[in-house]
């Protein structure tokens, strides 16, 4: 579904991703692992056409999108998670859900499957997303991204600040989204187990490159925990 070729990127004078490529199947958990600072967000907005490569190619699908702009992207299948959330706090719970649904036509109902996905948002359709716990506003977000039925799911440290109990809800989701076979999945994580619970593919980055990557089931034999220990 995804594949990523041989990208650069820079900040000013700073060259943050160095020659970085991965693939995403369908049916597909990937994660990208590293210690902070090391280009994993820059990897996934460069994804998503929040910031241009400087070179390489990006392929959704077959299709290369790296030129394209970041709406083009989301109607073309990609459903992005940012760090942090970034829902819209003064909007409700179902208005951030029809935020999702920008792209589609007018009317375009929510889709019921998320209310079971999520069964707080439910509850909380009509309360504002700003008065939603860190947790509740994750699976929000992360509801928000799944509003148009991605062909590709990108996530960006999903449990950052949350409770044990809503990061089980939330990898009981990917696993289940993953499993149907209908969507890969990109997962950029620091917590380690909850990665290795998930993983089907990994790829470890470190100062902007590729420094290992094999399958989920071999990451503690490959030394993947050393790798990304703080």
């Amino acid at each position: 579904m995804l594949s990523v070729r041989n990208i650069q990127q820079y900040y000013g004078g700073s060259h943050i991703l160095r020659d970085v490529s991965l693939e995403a199947r369908t049916g597909e958990v990937t994660v990208v692992l590293g210690r902070n600072g090391v280009g994993k967000t820059t990897l996934l907005k460069s994804l998503m056409g929040l910031v241009p490569v400087k070179a390489g190619t990006i392929e959704l699908d077959g299709r290369q999108v790296q030129g394209w702009t970041p709406y083009e992207r989301a109607r073309a299948g990609i459903g992005y998670v940012p760090q942090g959330r970034e829902i819209f706090a003064r909007l409700t719970v179902e208005e951030n859900l029809r935020m999702g649904l920008a792209g589609k036509p007018a009317g375009t109902p929510i889709p019921g499957e998320l209310y079971e996905l999520f069964p707080v948002l439910q509850q909380m359709r009509a309360r504002r997303g700003g008065d939603l716990s860190g947790g509740q506003q994750q699976q929000l977000a992360i509801a928000r991204a799944l509003a148009a039925g991605p062909k590709l799911l990108v996530l960006d440290e999903p449990t950052e600040g949350i409770q044990p109990s809503i990061i089980k809800d939330i990898g009981r989701v990917i696993r289940m989204l993953a499993d149907r076979g209908t969507m890969a999945i990109v997962l950029v994580e620091q917590y380690y187990d909850f990665a290795q619970a998930l993983a089907d593919r990994y790829l470890v980055v470190e100062r902007g490159e590729v420094v290992a990557r094999g399958a989920g089931k071999d990451m503690e034999a490959d030394g993947v925990r050393r790798l990304v220990a703080i």
